[in-house]
């Protein structure tokens, strides 16, 4: 399981919170799980937040200095904050105190998407026992369940369906989680959505099916898995070629 790395640096006094990047997926991705952050940008609250000290928190909004749904200059709550770092304690905290659960940040992600993104599974539980919705979008059309897609967690994408996520949901190029997740080489997380019989004849924008995605950017045990699903080879992209085109394109044998 990933865990996101928290760095702090000086620079002219200006603490400054950076999470380790994932890098960029071969769907063309950029994948930061977690947050920059700036002392300058925070409140009382979400600096405790982000430091996961649960009675600062606490004791901040029991003297109201600041309100549990606060945002940050960058429309961060310190729920946000908490799920991103993997501050469990924090995140049970404001829930106990009622805070909202599906307040957006600047990309639209809510404190579900941060924590799903971030792989802190026990954060993500939290939220979702407590009624977060795993149905809200981003910036870029992702669902939680396209985060959790990205990498190997099962755990975390079985919660999430559990509480009804939606398994076909599309991001802004049309890529539904199993297609994100074949694009991305994440065999176990492609075999286990195929168990959950999330639609293995799903095309993209582009018409790419998920052969023809394997064929491109996976692996060719994710494309043999495909295969003994009986997918249908024939398909053609918006380019007029299906994955055995592609496959003799690569030099693969399919």
């Amino acid at each position: 399981q990933n865990k996101t790395v928290f760095v702090f640096q000086k620079r002219n006094k200006t603490t400054v919170l950076s999470a380790g990047s994932s890098g960029e997926g071969s769907s063309g991705v950029n994948q930061l799980p977690g947050y920059h952050v700036r002392d300058k940008d925070l409140g009382k609250i979400h600096r405790a937040a982000c430091e996961g000290d649960v009675a600062k928190v606490e004791q901040i909004l029991l003297l109201r200095r600041n309100g549990p749904n606060d945002k940050d200059k960058r429309n961060r709550t310190a729920l946000h904050l908490a799920c991103a770092g993997g501050r469990p304690a924090v995140v049970t905290l404001l829930v106990k105190w009622k805070c909202q659960l599906n307040i957006c940040d600047s990309e639209n992600r809510t404190a579900l998407i941060k924590a799903v993104q971030c792989q802190q599974e026990e954060c993500t539980s939290i939220l979702l026992e407590h009624g977060a919705d795993p149905n809200l979008v981003d910036v870029k059309g992702y669902t939680a369940l396209h985060y959790a897609a990205f990498g190997p967690n099962i755990s975390i994408a079985a919660k999430l369906l559990s509480y009804n996520a939606n398994i076909e949901a599309r991001d802004k190029d049309d890529l539904t989680p199993l297609l994100l997740a074949v694009s991305e080489n994440q065999q176990q997380m492609v075999e286990f959505l195929l168990q959950k019989e999330a639609n293995i004849h799903a095309v993209d924008k582009m018409k790419r099916t998920a052969l023809i995605l394997a064929v491109n950017f996976a692996s060719s045990s994710v494309v043999r898995l495909l295969l003994e699903q009986g997918v249908d080879i024939s398909p053609q992209d918006c380019y007029g070629r299906n994955a055995e085109d592609y496959a003799v394109i690569k030099g693969h044998q399919m």
